[in-house]
């Protein structure tokens, strides 16, 4: 019992040193127990007029005891009055009673920036300002004090010494923004946020020196209600207060704004929020006339039928006044479209699909008129009625169907009928007459008959012609009306011609070369413009003199001819003629040219026409002249020899005299 009253004792005299030194009481009950009884025994001494700060107990730089921490030292700033002025604390040691000690003080505010802000008394540890301390700019200093004997036999440990600066409200709050910008859309209900204004304050955030508070002073424009807008006075939202908001007739507020410290009673400041009343859709598009009667052609797509304005009082060019348009009632066959203008505010209709007078001659089609984004609230919708009125066209005869197909034979009689190709007029309410003419007919084999549109053969059909293609002939047919302003229509004719064997087989090779000696076969190809059936499987036959020389016969697929030498014959040029055969007999007798060299094999080489001309046969005639010439010199030799000179003599003479006679 007698303890916990020591002890109940030791706290209360700790709270009075705290009370007396100006420290805040809750770092004094921070402090541990032993703490606590250290610093009752230095109360119970006699120090209770002022604080006293003691150097733990030590004989030179060895400690008896543990240190105990010292509380630290509150001291206002803003202080007036003449300086240095004394801090109303003291340091002391007991090493004082020993020897006469001197005190110091070393860190910051001392020895360090900003120096000399604290001073010590070297004799009596009396602590000093020599200036008022400022918060905002330092709010604590960390200090050592220090003692020594002054015969320097002894000194103490150092000490630590913290100075906490105590807060006054000397700093106004300040918005954080001169002007604060806010929106606000015109549709918004009661307690729609808007924004957040924020200020700060330069004091100490833990004391309600810098615990602020917002409100609004004022509102302009003042109307429709002087209180449009509220804002919570601890997070600074801004919010909307009444309904009624309206940009058309007030697109903006200015309100004036205070914020205030020690919660709303403390010093002000002042700033201003600008709130934009942004446009909400609270207008629906108007049509400029609710009916409208229009025309519109038949046959065409894409013809604009009828524009139709319309106004809109919210935000031009906003989406909320940019309209758009649907067809909800009349446009069953999907006739119609309608599309917003490139002002936004029309709505234009046009054909999407060919009207038809004879089937329906007039549309009634209901319009709406929307914006792109929905209402903000539930408002009437404007819509129109437009009458179109299809408008009667002189329409092309049609050709039932647009292309007809016929299947005929390629050896069609001229002169014979094909078929009846004929066109229906779709202007019902008109009688008009329809009478025909051939459009286009590449080969110029048809004929149409104008009045009924029978057509005929004008000249014989190939269905080899190069304008055939696939078996196929087109040609267009034309059906023309009586109208004033007449009307074409087109149909096409399709002819399948069906083959006839018409054409015989041709060897494609006109000419070939081949050795006279060991020559190897000729394989020769044969191609038929008819179609299947009346083609291959070929034969061939020699004809003439060709059977001596040469052999032939097919291939294996009967579509080519071997063709091979029978027996050698001399270099030249040699005509062969063969008849060939198609599948249905229709025959052609084919010529080709054989170049017939003199070598062997089949690495054909012909020599020159003059070296082919000097061949073995005008070696042997030379040889046979040569010899016959050289016998008849023998024998006139042998004859000379016989007979005596005189004689020959005189014969001759007498046979010049003869001569001489006989020529005169």
């Amino acid at each position: 019992m007698h303890t916990d009253t020591s002890m109940i004792c030791s706290v209360l005299l700790v709270l009075l040193w705290c009370l007396a030194t100006g420290i805040n009481l809750s770092s004094c009950l921070n402090h541990k127990g032993p703490d606590l009884k250290e610093a009752a025994k230095s109360l119970a001494k006699g120090h209770q007029d002022h604080p006293v700060l003691e150097f733990p107990k030590s004989v030179g730089l060895r400690r008896r005891k543990r240190e105990w921490a010292i509380p630290p030292i509150s001291y206002p700033e803003n202080e007036r009055g003449t300086f240095p002025k004394k801090i109303n604390v003291q340091i002391k040691s007991s090493l004082s009673k020993e020897n006469p000690l001197w005190f110091g003080i070393t860190g910051e505010g001392a020895d360090q920036p900003p120096k000399n802000l604290f001073t010590v008394d070297k004799n009596s540890g009396w602590l000093y300002v020599t200036m008022p301390l400022d918060r905002e700019k330092k709010d604590k200093y960390q200090l050592q004090a220090h003692a020594v004997a002054r015969d320097g036999s002894v000194k103490e440990q150092p000490m630590d010494i913290e100075i906490n600066v105590i807060d006054q409200n000397d700093n106004n709050p300040v918005f954080t923004q001169d002007t604060f910008l806010g929106s606000v859309p015109e549709a918004s209900n009661k307690g729609f946020e808007i924004m957040t204004v924020t200020a700060t304050d330069a004091d100490d955030p833990n004391t309600d020196n810098a615990d602020i508070r917002y409100t609004i002073l004022s509102q302009i424009p003042a109307l429709p209600y002087p209180n449009m807008f509220t804002i919570n006075s601890v997070s600074g939202a801004i919010l909307v207060e009444a309904e009624g908001l309206d940009r058309e007739k007030y697109p903006e507020y200015t309100l004036e704004l205070q914020v205030a410290d020690l919660q709303g009673k403390g010093l002000t400041g002042k700033g201003k929020a600008i709130i934009t009343v942004t446009d909400s859709n609270d207008y629906a598009p108007q049509f400029e006339k609710i009916s409208y009667n229009v025309s519109a052609p038949e046959n065409k797509m894409g013809a604009v039928v009828v524009k139709m304005p319309v106004t809109d009082g919210d935000e031009p060019q906003s989406p909320a006044w940019a309209a758009q348009f649907r067809i909800i009632n009349g446009n069953s066959g999907g006739f119609f479209n309608i599309s917003t203008g490139p002002n936004k505010q029309e709505g234009i209709i046009t054909t999407v699909k060919p009207l038809d007078f004879e089937r329906n001659s007039k549309y009634i089609l209901l319009v709406i008129a929307e914006n792109e984004v929905q209402f903000a609230k539930p408002l009437t919708t404007s819509t129109a009625t437009v009458t179109v009125n299809v408008i009667d066209v002189n329409e092309a005869p049609v050709f039932d169907p647009e292309k007809k197909t016929i299947s005929i034979s390629e050896n069609q009689e001229v002169g014979s009928e094909l078929t009846v190709y004929t066109a229906n007029d779709p202007d019902t309410a008109k009688s008009q007459k329809v009478t025909y003419r051939v459009g286009s007919d590449p080969a110029g084999w048809l004929n149409v008959d104008k009045e009924t549109g029978v057509i005929r053969v004008k000249s014989y059909m190939d269905r080899e012609s190069h304008v055939v293609k696939d078996g196929r002939y087109e040609a267009l047919i034309l059906a023309m009306d009586n109208d004033p302003v007449p009307a074409t229509g087109t149909g096409t004719l399709v002819i399948e011609l069906q083959d006839v064997n018409d054409n015989p087989p041709v060897i494609e090779e006109r000419s070939f070369k081949l050795c006279n000696k060991q020559s190897a076969p000729v394989l020769l190809s044969v191609t038929d413009k008819d179609g299947p059936g009346f083609t291959s499987p070929y034969n061939a036959d020699l004809v003439g003199d060709g059977q001596k020389n040469w052999t032939v016969r097919m291939n294996s697929s009967r579509t080519g001819i071997i063709l091979e030498l029978k027996t050698p014959l001399e270099q030249g040029e040699y005509n062969v003629v063969m008849r060939v055969y198609d599948s249905g007999g229709l025959f052609q007798d084919n010529s080709v040219q054989a170049s017939v060299c003199d070598c062997t094999g089949d690495e054909v080489k012909c020599a020159r026409i003059g070296e082919a001309g000097f061949g073995l046969c005008a070696i042997l005639g030379i040889i046979r002249t040569i010899l016959t010439l050289l016998l008849m010199v023998l024998v006139l030799l042998l004859l000379t020899r016989k007979k005596p000179l005189s004689v020959d003599s005189r014969t001759t003479e007498e046979t010049a005299g003869q001569d001489y006679q006989e020529h005169h």
